[in-house]
């Protein structure tokens, strides 16, 4: 392999875009592991499980809160905003998306970032920043969030390791890095410099889509008191969470993370034993500013363990060139810092909204919204969680799903579990109670009627 010959290229590929040094080195610390051969896979025999015992609970934090209030001043909440939601059919910011009550997930964050009078930054993609700037224009907050961008990286030709080429459309050429990126965008767009010149020292980042990420007094001050260059907050896992990171240690006993994309293929069943591995990262994330600009300053970028994730060039073409795309995960960085921690919260801190599924529950009346704009279980939810299973062919998409809760989605309070298979529309003040399927086989779309109450199954033919 002609490494001289590709390296260059990639490198000037990476100028001609503009992206800062740090950005290309970093990349060409992954590109050369990618040579050697390395995967990024993480090993059972290299880690040991993490058990609810070893880490500390959220819930009894309460007398941190004191301590939190009092360094608020200087702390920042950061969202990842890089999202378009093309899974859910979006073509812009999945933050535009309407949640509850007529807002969209940026009002109702903004909304928590003012109400609680900290200072709010976005990470967006080059996908999401224009809209999200516009949309912003118009809530016009009274403290503007900061807003800086996301990298990107190269994508390489798994064939011979060479940048890869598409004149059909250039933008292809390129990758999202992750979400992992954060640190090394938050620094290069200047954000990093100007949050400590203005006083910041602690950020508390999470994902935009999960609204149940505010940030909370008592775990900045457990966070702050016990100096913690870092800290995951992690959740147990339940049958619904095994394909997400979950958190171990390594031999030396630090804290590490591992992704689904980073676990031997004979080695997933151990991955997704949720007695073996019980605790998930929720992607919320705290992090000391300083350490973080220190740590950069000494080692020029933060280098996390690399995902080696194969695609084909075009993600709706299933023969155009097969690539690698080189990602990292924002959680991931815990290996790095001697004494990081991990906090195990309540699952109310994690409320995302990854398909239409989730969509439907945090719009249902089992969700209402403090005075903080925080989402939380109405109390006269009787069952903690529900199980949604929406006919993707007819719901899998915003729009599809949109048109058959048209005059509102149902009462879900007494509803454990939800499986709708084929074609049906919902007219208005419709409840669904214990666990219901509702099958249509027939050609024509069924219509559940205003004012219905459903407590067993229903099958249209």
């Amino acid at each position: 392999m002609d490494i001289p010959k590709y390296l260059p290229a990639f490198i000037a590929k990476m100028q001609r875009a503009n992206l800062h040094p740090v950005v290309v080195d970093t990349f060409v610390h992954y590109y050369k592991k990618l040579l050697s051969g390395a995967t990024g896979l993480i090993s059972d025999k290299d880690i040991m499980p993490v058990t609810s015992d070893d880490i500390e609970d959220a819930a009894r934090l309460h007398e941190y809160a004191e301590a939190g209030r009092n360094v608020m001043r200087h702390a920042v909440m950061i969202k990842l905003n890089g999202g378009l939601g093309t899974s859910m059919g979006l073509t812009r910011a999945k933050s535009l998306l309407t949640v509850k009550d007529g807002k969209t997930f940026l009002e109702i964050i903004v909304n928590q970032a003012q109400k609680r009078h900290v200072k709010l930054a976005l990470m967006n993609s080059f996908s999401t920043h224009k809209t999200t700037f516009e949309a912003l224009s118009k809530i016009t907050p009274s403290d503007s969030p900061l807003l800086f961008l996301q990298n990107k990286f190269p994508k390489v030709l798994q064939e011979n390791f060479a940048p890869a080429d598409w004149p059909v459309n250039p933008d292809l050429e390129w990758n999202p890095p992750g979400h992992g990126d954060i640190y090394a965008a938050v620094y290069t767009s200047g954000t990093l410099k100007t949050l400590l010149d203005k006083g910041f020292r602690y950020a508390f980042i999470s994902n935009s889509d999960n609204l149940g990420a505010t940030l909370s007094e008592s775990l900045l001050g457990y966070f702050v008191e016990n100096r913690f260059p870092f800290m995951m907050e992690v959740a147990p896992r339940t049958p619904s969470d095994v394909k997400g990171g979950h958190i171990a240690r390594r031999k030396d006993g630090r804290l590490i993370l591992r992704e689904s994309a980073q676990c031997p293929e004979n080695e997933i069943c151990a991955f997704r034993d949720i007695h073996r591995y019980g605790l998930f990262n929720t992607n919320n994330i705290w992090i000391d500013l300083n350490v973080l600009y220190d740590m950069i300053q000494d080692s020029g970028s933060i280098k996390l363990p690399m995902i080696r994730n194969p695609k084909t060039l075009d993600p709706r073409d299933e023969n155009s060139p097969k690539v690698f795309q080189i990602e990292t995960a924002m959680g991931a960085a815990i290996s790095l810092f001697e004494d990081a921690a991990a906090i195990k919260v309540s699952p109310s801190r994690f409320l995302p909204v990854k398909k239409c599924n989730d969509l439907l529950s945090i719009r249902s009346d089992r969700f209402i919204f403090s005075d903080n704009d925080h989402p939380v279980l109405n109390p006269e939810t009787k069952f903690t969680d529900i199980h949604i299973d929406l006919d993707p062919q007819y719901y899998g998409k915003i729009d599809f799903f949109d048109e058959r809760f048209s005059d509102g989605v149902p009462s879900l309070t007494d509803c454990e579990s939800l499986t709708i298979k084929g074609d049906v529309r919902f007219e208005s003040d419709v409840a669904v109670k214990g666990k219901v399927v509702i099958e249509n086989n027939g050609k024509t779309q069924a219509v559940i009627r205003k004012g219905s109450v459903i407590e067993k199954n229903l099958i249209f033919d």
